[in-house]
């Protein structure tokens, strides 16, 4: 599907990633007698055991991306098109090479929508670019760009929400989703990620990373209700507009089928 690069006003994106076994292995057990599946597994439990059995998530400063997928939306706040970067091979280099592409040439004037892109997303992209010589230079030194947490060129939900960290935001993309009657996650949870990824299941890797952008998505168009930007009844309407762009688009991208299986309509209670 082509889009006039000047139509987008908003690049809803979300990014999966796994832990970088190579990197791990070089920098916390140099010269250990260890493979990359076991620097992993010995750096999880040893976060597990620093978390008192919280969490075992490796930090972003340790990943790299394996899914990177973009919704296209407008001015009018209507879903134009959603693609993920890379798609077929997934290599992590190019997929980085294609979003600060995109981003600096093609989409300059279109501000980032993320949930916790801040905290995530955004870093680790920055730590590729690093990794691979790539120029952000609007990116870094803009600014009004998306560094700068009280702009408006980079919108995180979860920052936006919560206060700018006043609470957590327990359940997430999962629960906000969920309110407004949109699938949440379903299938798969981020933490199943790596596992997919160990399987090689990198297709279905990329189809939840689509239905975490679609769920971003449509938590955005109720946060603009909430600011005045779209009335409740226009914010149905591009909904509903959204269902048909999906509805439409199941051949090329079955990734929309599952997510359309578990649609439901907003009907608030209590």
């Amino acid at each position: 599907m082509t889009v006039k690069s000047e139509d987008v006003k908003y690049l809803v994106f979300d990014v999966e990633s796994v832990p970088d076994g190579k990197l791990i292995r070089m920098v916390k057990y140099q010269g250990e007698e260890i493979d990359e599946a076991g620097a992993i597994n010995r750096f999880q439990k040893e976060i597990m055991e620093a978390t008192g059995g919280v969490s075992e998530f490796i930090p972003v400063t340790f990943q790299y991306p394996v899914s990177v997928c973009v919704a296209k939306v407008g001015g009018d706040f209507s879903l134009l098109d959603v693609s993920c970067l890379d798609d077929s091979r997934f290599d992590p280099g190019e997929m980085t090479r294609l979003f600060w592409q995109g981003v600096e040439e093609q989409y300059s004037n279109a501000s980032f929508v993320t949930f916790n892109g801040r905290g995530f997303d955004i870093p680790l992209l920055e730590l590729m670019a690093y990794r691979y010589g790539y120029t952000a230079k609007r990116h870094f030194k803009d600014k009004f760009a998306g560094r700068f947490r009280f702009g408006t060129k980079h919108i995180d939900l979860q920052d936006w929400l919560s206060n700018f960290g006043a609470i957590r935001m327990n359940g997430g993309l999962n629960l906000l989703a969920k309110v407004i009657g949109k699938p949440g996650k379903t299938r798969t949870t981020g933490n199943e990620v790596y596992g997919l990824f160990l399987q090689g299941k990198l297709r279905d890797i990329n189809d939840y990373c689509i239905h975490d952008v679609l769920d971003t998505y449509f938590v955005f168009l109720r946060t603009r209700v909430m600011i005045g930007e779209l009335s409740v009844s226009r914010e149905q309407d591009i909904v509903k507009a959204a269902k048909n762009f999906l509805e439409s688009g199941q051949n090329r991208v079955p990734a929309f089928r599952g997510y359309l299986e578990n649609w439901g309509d907003w009907d608030p209670w209590p």
